[in-house]
């Protein structure tokens, strides 16, 4: 079985976004930790390098593969935000209709700017993820 390439590490949240060169990506993600610490109640920590996560939930798949993994996140990329919705998109037709202007992935949300969606929305979108998270994978 391999293993997840994305873990927790010691890694210091601070001085990453403080390495973001981008003015308004640091401003966003000094936002989205407050929000997502908020949210979830868990502290900020850097999964590998360039990822900010929140909480930790242990799967295992029925083909037996089993890790861990953030409950929520966020990555400042060059080109966009991307906010891990770790529960996906398909339970929030609703919600994603009302969001603004926004690409997405899989589990991935890809967002230009804040600026660019309506926070409200993108706050009941996390707390409805993690929510989803947190009742199919209970601490």
């Amino acid at each position: 079985m391999s293993e997840n390439k994305t873990k927790e590490t010691d890694l210091s949240v601070t001085d990453f976004i403080n390495s973001v060169e981008d003015e308004t990506k640091r401003n966003d993600s000094d936002y989205l930790v407050k929000l997502m610490q908020e949210i979830t109640g868990s502290e900020p920590k850097m999964w590998g390098t360039s990822i900010i996560g929140f909480g930790n939930y242990h799967y295992k798949y029925d083909s037996g593969r089993e890790g861990d993994f953030m409950r929520a996140g966020f990555s400042p990329r060059k080109t966009a935000l991307t906010l891990y919705i770790m529960a996906g998109f398909s339970h929030y037709d609703e919600l994603m209709k009302k969001l603004g202007k926004y690409k997405t992935g899989k589990s991935c949300l890809y967002v230009k700017k804040l600026a660019d969606i309506d926070m409200n929305v993108l706050r009941e979108l996390i707390e409805a993820s993690v929510a989803f998270m947190n009742k199919r994978y209970p601490e």
